[in-house]
């Protein structure tokens, strides 16, 4: 008996040093260790004719409407730093007095007479001979000084749009009234389309 008292002594000793958890190892952190991150959206801003880069007419002598044969598709995008207030964006030719020409002296179409009407981007756009070079809010890139042109965007910025885009669309007419002895030839000329942010 005394050998089975010691027994069961002995037995419940084990269990109970079995149901005692063992004493927690304290834990031991590192040294923090870092990682700097950096990343950098850079300023943007472009212009891409997506539609109707080439236009003809059919011109008739002393007529106001000789609408082009297709409209032009002008995609501009940005990505703005919090300080620019709007986008503007531009058609323009290096010399107002001659939009288009023969390569004959004197066979010329002023830009007077070329329309860019502009939809979708906050502009109306109008005669290639609106604003002048040089003058007051027309921008350098509109250079010589025998450059003219016409906006044909203007897109305020703010908090919702620092990065955008808009479409605008150009339908185009040439007026031949003010040039009514235009001989027949084949004109050309080309049209700049350029987008500027400021301040």
């Amino acid at each position: 008996m005394k050998n089975f008292r010691r027994l069961l002594v002995m037995a419940a000793g084990i269990v109970l040093a079995t149901s005692i958890p063992p004493a927690a190892n304290a834990q031991l952190n590192s040294n923090v260790g870092t990682v700097t991150l950096t990343a950098t959206m850079a300023e943007s801003l472009t212009v891409s004719v997506t539609g109707g880069a080439a236009v003809t007419f059919n011109l008739a002598p002393s007529t106001a409407a000789n609408p082009g044969s297709t409209t032009s598709t002008i995609q501009t995008a940005w990505v703005m730093t919090p300080g620019r207030t709007k986008v503007t964006v531009w058609a323009w030719v290096a010399n107002g007095g001659a939009a288009l020409t023969d390569g004959a002296a004197g066979d010329l179409i002023p830009a007077s007479a070329v329309t860019a009407t502009a939809t979708g981007s906050g502009s109306a756009g109008g005669a290639l001979n609106t604003v002048v070079s040089g003058t007051l809010g027309v921008p350098a890139f509109i250079t010589p000084s025998a450059a003219t042109g016409v906006q044909i965007g203007n897109v305020a910025l703010g908090v919702g749009n620092r990065a955008g885009s808009t479409t605008t669309t150009l339908t185009w007419n040439i007026n031949t009234t003010s040039v009514p002895q235009l001989p027949a030839a084949t004109y050309t000329g080309t049209v700049n389309i350029q987008a500027q942010a400021t301040p």
